[in-house]
């Protein structure tokens, strides 16, 4: 029998609608099992093949359960609050809910042409007021609380608000601000306007101004992921730095948790040491410095208080509030020009690079045990977030600092003795200390003790656990997000009641930013009339909880029914990419952990089992225009050009063309399609001129990202129409293990194609021509197919 895929294929992907097949019921007698997707954010482009890499997976895993024996939630939906869809609005003149709807509808059309199996009943979009009121409801949950570092958990504001007025705040040290101290006297007497900025300082969703990436040309703020080599990914505009209110989310408070976390779940080793070095746990001291002739003083973190003797200079970070008082008149023009190269650099950035580049202050920092002067110098590689944002740079210890010091010919002092060659650093803690006062003949590891003594001994530092994390921006300067549900009065910041939600977000005709680069919203009278906040949530606000709406998506009353959470737990396979690994996934493991604190959920962390998925990489496809022509010689005779030299005088060397990429949709393998490359872009190479290899034009070919900008994106559509879904799915599972990234090769597809043709045929004879199901076959037509392939 002729095995007709796309007669089969819609006919049960037609009858699974129908009979709502892999609709799910919140309660049954089965065990349970949830399999998640990290879903997608529907852009226009649509997918390509290498989007549902993870998808096949986890939908054959699904199906796997089911025949098992398990009751599995498989659900999927849309990403759709976020930057990317403005910009698109922006550029098209179309409304965002209107982009992103038709975007959807592709999406859906997509992904239901491939044959998953999902529960469609449970799609959620984070765009609809219907999901973003239980978004701007969890908000609330996090501005109503604080972190109680006793319990080790989040509670109800009206905690501390007791302690307050009994205690003052002697048991809890303020997160937001180290030095704030009051009695309950003091408490009592503050006006409303002060007592709101202290619980400002606790809440667990916080307001407060910091430096951020601004970029004019989107009028929002961009994550540090978010900046290139000075401008924006999206679009290469300018970005420069500028301090605005924003919110945050007190996700240190969680640190140790988080880490704690990562013991209880299946994550791979490589994404729980990525985890574990973005919270960067350390432990050390706080040190402070005298400044030479002024009446400043420096705190300095070190993890490594026993090198106090080796150290040769100081680094602040360019953003450090002590520049301007300390910085000499000489060096002052050098210090405000590298404090601008500065600005045009992002975090990520910063921390990745390998050229050294620093400024002298002019000023000295005096060792607070022998008084000898230590100079002041600013860098890059010194960020003002981690720790007090200036460290001791000790060269003969730590391999940045040697080549900070060679480079700028700054003298080392050797403080290890022999372990030090003069050469190379040395990070050890075993050396008997040299060159170091009273520790001279320590071993360094007994020597850390004794500093941190000597240090409180002296009041001037403590020991004190630090970590790398920062509190997370929680707020873009944008329109298409969930608005904030909090109104401004005299300078307070008021949350909406619970019976105000949602809180709609109001149609705009203008996308510029607002006044002093506050978001759209600052555009509209009527809402800033209402002095509702006028920027929006980030797009991974509605990403940070959506697993938890699926279990229970059509609930009014509330965000998700606690018998429903409590069935359905933690998501049991969650698989996406490891570009998620400190946002997203940190995010979600935060938000997991303040509802279970809170009593709304049974569980504190989201997902069991991580799989990563790898990247399916394109193939591109190149044509070789020769230069200064509109001939278009053929890949092969540029090889041959480089293997025999001048024998062959019709070859042309690299250096006589220029590679010009072509779609790969039509290129069959490596040979271009030349009529529909004479008709690409509008005919621009109608007339173009082809010097072939045996009747044919042979393109060159290079691995790397799949992308639209490099034509060498893939549309499954495409394949799944010549070559039915089954096909593509079985053919991006054998391109080899999920975990690992893969070139695609749409040519290779077509062997698999033959494979399941003759399997159809050989295993139609066996089952003499009955046709069955997944959901009908019974174990020994199970039996059947798989003898069939095993014999063949």
């Amino acid at each position: 029998m002729e095995y007709n895929f796309r007669e089969i294929e819609k006919k049960w992907q037609k009858h699974w609608v129908d009979t709502h097949a892999y609709q799910v019921s919140n309660t049954s007698n089965k065990p349970k099992y949830y399999v998640l997707d990290m879903f997608p954010y529907p852009s226009g482009a649509g997918l390509h093949v290498g989007h549902p890499l993870g998808y096949i997976a986890s939908d054959i895993y699904s199906r796997f359960k089911r025949l098992k024996g398990f009751n599995v939630l498989h659900p999927m939906g849309y990403d759709a609050f976020g930057l990317p869809a403005e910009q698109y609005a922006i550029e098209h003149g179309v409304h965002p809910a209107t982009s992103t709807a038709q975007n959807i509808t592709n999406f859906r059309n997509q992904l239901d042409n491939i044959g998953f199996s999902y529960d469609w009943s449970r799609e959620v979009r984070t765009s609809e007021p219907g999901y973003y009121k239980w978004t701007q409801w969890i908000f609330l949950q996090l501005f109503h609380s604080f972190y109680n570092r006793s319990s080790q958990k989040a509670e109800s504001l009206g905690v501390l608000i007791a302690e307050f007025e009994k205690n003052g705040n002697e048991n809890h040290e303020c997160p937001g601000d180290a030095s704030v101290h009051f009695t309950s006297d003091q408490w009592k007497g503050y006006s409303e306007k002060e007592k709101q900025d202290i619980l400002m300082l606790y809440r667990l969703a916080f307001c407060g101004y910091g430096e951020v990436n601004w970029c004019e040309a989107l009028g929002t703020v961009l994550a540090n992921d978010e900046v290139v080599n000075g401008v924006s990914e999206r679009g290469g505009y300018p970005v420069v730095k500028k301090k605005l209110r924003q919110w945050y989310l007190r996700i240190t408070e969680y640190a140790d948790r988080l880490i704690d976390g990562l013991n209880h779940i299946e994550f791979s080793d490589a994404m729980k040491e990525m985890q574990t070095n973005w919270i960067g746990k350390s432990y050390g001291a706080e040190i402070e410095f005298n400044i030479q002739n002024s009446e400043s003083k420096m705190v300095v973190y070190t993890t490594r208080p026993d090198t106090i003797f080796g150290v040769d200079f100081m680094v602040v970070a360019p953003e450090h509030e002590l520049i301007e008082q300390i910085t000499s008149a000489e060096q002052k023009q050098a210090v405000d020009e590298y404090i601008t190269y500065v600005k045009s650099r992002s975090e990520r950035e910063r921390q990745a690079e390998k050229k050294i580049s620093g400024c002298f202050t002019g000023a000295y920092a005096l060792n607070p045990f022998n008084g000898n002067p230590i100079p002041i110098w600013i860098s890059e590689y010194v960020l003002a977030g981690y720790g007090t944002g200036a460290i001791m740079g000790v060269p003969c210890g730590d391999e940045r600092d040697h080549k900070f010091a060679r480079h700028f010919n700054i003298p080392i002092t050797n403080i290890i003795g022999e372990h030090y060659n003069g050469v190379d650093a040395n990070p050890t803690k075993d050396a008997l200390l040299s060159n170091s006062d009273f520790l001279n003949g320590i071993v360094q590891r007994e020597a850390i003790g004794i500093v941190n003594s000597r240090i409180e001994e002296m009041g001037i530092g403590k020991k004190k656990v630090n970590y790398k994390i920062r509190d997370a921006a929680f707020s873009r300067q944008r329109y298409w997000g969930e608005p904030f549900p909090i109104q401004w009065k005299n300078g307070i910041a008021y949350p909406l009641s619970e019976n105000e939600l949602p809180l709609l977000l109001p149609t705009v005709e203008s996308y510029s930013p607002g006044p002093e680069g506050e978001g759209p919203l600052a555009n509209i009278p009527e809402w800033v009339a209402k002095e509702l906040e006028t920027n929006t949530m980030p797009g991974y606000a509605g990403s940070s909880w959506y697993f938890l709406r699926y279990m229970d998506p059509h609930n009014e009353s509330e965000f998700c029914n606690r018998k429903a959470s409590d069935y359905w737990n933690q998501v049991d396979l969650y698989i996406g990419g490891t570009e998620h690994a400190v946002g997203h996934l940190l995010y979600s493991r935060m938000w997991t952990k303040v509802l279970f604190d809170l009593g709304h959920i049974g569980f504190d962390e989201p997902f069991r089992k991580l799989l990563n998925q790898g990247m399916i990489q394109g193939s591109s496809r190149f044509v070789y225009r020769i230069k200064g022509t509109n001939k278009f010689v053929s890949a092969g005779l540029l090889q041959e050009k480089n293997n025999q030299a001048s024998v062959n005088t019709s070859a042309y060397s690299e250096t006589d063309v220029d590679p010009i990429r072509v779609d790969v949709n039509f290129v069959d393998g490596v040979e271009l399609d030349i009529d529909a490359f004479k008709k690409w872009r509008n005919g621009e190479y109608a007339n173009a001129e082809f010097i072939l290899e045996k009747g044919k034009y042979i393109c060159g070919s290079e691995v790397e990202k799949m992308s639209k900008s490099k034509f060498n994106t893939v549309n499954p559509d495409v394949l799944v129409e010549k070559f039915g879904a089954d096909t593509f799915r079985m053919y991006e599972m054998f391109l080899g293990p999920v975990e690992q990234s893969k070139p695609w090769d749409t040519k290779g597809i077509e062997g698999v194609h033959r494979f399941l043709k003759k399997l159809w045929r050989l295993f139609f004879d066996e089952t003499k021509g009955r046709v069955w199901t997944e959901e009908s076959a019974t174990s020994e037509e199970l039996k059947v197919l798989h003898r069939t392939i095993k014999k063949n």
